[in-house]
């Protein structure tokens, strides 16, 4: 397993780190211990939980899990989130001091920790002056309860503004980033990864297939059906099945991840889940995962090397077309290099 340090700290975590949303819906509690104990005999040392992943479950069952491998509890990094409503009521939601003080002891709780490595806000809170945030999330990090803090789904502008506000009080200063990103979602690239860079951020990306669809089990205008994610519910969010197949550039992004993954004698997956390991800023690929077979064959990631042909080229189909404003000559480029290559 490789490893990386946490964006701008000091704070070690493997490359591709456990997500935990599908403990307590898409996997039982037997089957999230099991694959607990394959990720940590992996080397792997980073888990990413949230307050509202099956409403609590899944940080109770890591906590579980914690509790009867004190072994491995030292070694792990934890990360959670807090923002979304886990109740009823106006100051349930939200990065208020209010809400941060009670969704961050609940979490503690729940994990059965006295802290946790890395607190994220969930989403930006347009409701709450970013200040009182910070301002918290500095006193946290004074008291213990938290070791660093980041963010997760920002826009470019708030992770600027955010990282500016910290700096200018002299409080402790953002360290990640836990953005979507995948060969099928890369528009993050424009505004949100120099941002990132910028603020010294590491980023975290979830769904990195593409909520499967880069896994290679989808066939084009064939709707998915049994134990899948989009068999289960085919409407399912930003990865829906309608809008996804009837575009071309799915599938041949699709395509290309298959080329590569058959000139390695590899799965799609693993090629998808490597190329996105290895773009600029990013710290550790967060996996999902609902079997143990899936996690097997997603941590195999770690140890595939793509060539840099292999790299280009999944980059050049994957390339997301950029408006000629406000990015200039970079979308006149963008639109000669297509013509050139025939596309």
């Amino acid at each position: 397993m490789e490893y990386r340090t946490l964006g701008r700290s000091g704070a070690v975590v493997s490359a591709f780190a456990l997500g935990t949303m599908t403990f307590g819906a898409e996997a039982d509690e037997p089957t999230s211990h099991a694959l607990l104990d394959d990720y940590a005999a992996a080397g792997g040392n980073f888990l990413d939980t949230a307050d509202v992943y099956s409403r609590g479950t899944s940080e109770e069952i890591i906590g579980r899990w914690l509790a009867a491998n004190p072994d491995r509890r030292d070694q792990m990094v934890i990360a959670t989130k807090g923002r979304f409503p886990m109740g009823e009521g106006p100051n349930d939601l939200g990065t208020s001091r209010r809400h941060l003080r009670a969704a961050l002891d609940a979490s503690l709780r729940r994990l059965g920790v006295d802290h946790v490595d890395l607190y994220q806000m969930h989403a930006w809170d347009p409701h709450t002056p970013i200040e009182e945030t910070l301002r918290f999330l500095d006193d946290a990090v004074s008291a213990g309860k938290i070791g660093y803090y980041g963010f997760s789904n920002f826009l470019g502008w708030q992770i600027t503004k955010a990282a500016y506000e910290a700096k200018a009080h002299g409080w402790a200063a953002p360290v990640t980033l836990q953005p979507q990103y995948s060969l099928l979602v890369r528009g993050i690239e424009s505004e949100i990864v120099p941002a990132a860079l910028d603020a010294g951020l590491g980023l975290l990306p979830w769904s990195p297939l593409g909520g499967g669809w880069l896994s290679g089990k989808y066939q084009r205008d064939t709707q998915p059906t049994g134990a899948t994610r989009l068999g289960e519910n085919p409407q399912r969010g930003m990865e829906a099945w309608g809008p996804r197949n009837a575009k071309e550039k799915t599938w041949e992004i699709i395509e290309g991840v298959a080329s590569v993954a058959g000139e390695h004698g590899v799965s799609s997956a693993q090629v998808a889940l490597r190329w996105v390991a290895d773009q600029p800023a990013v710290t550790s690929v967060i996996l999902g995962a609902r079997t143990r077979e899936q996690l097997a064959d997603n941590l195999k990631a770690a140890d595939l090397t793509l060539s840099a042909e292999q790299s280009a080229e999944l980059t050049r189909v994957s390339e997301p077309e950029l408006d000629v404003y406000p990015y200039g000559s970079r979308a006149v480029e963008q639109r000669s290099r297509k013509i050139e290559g025939g596309r």
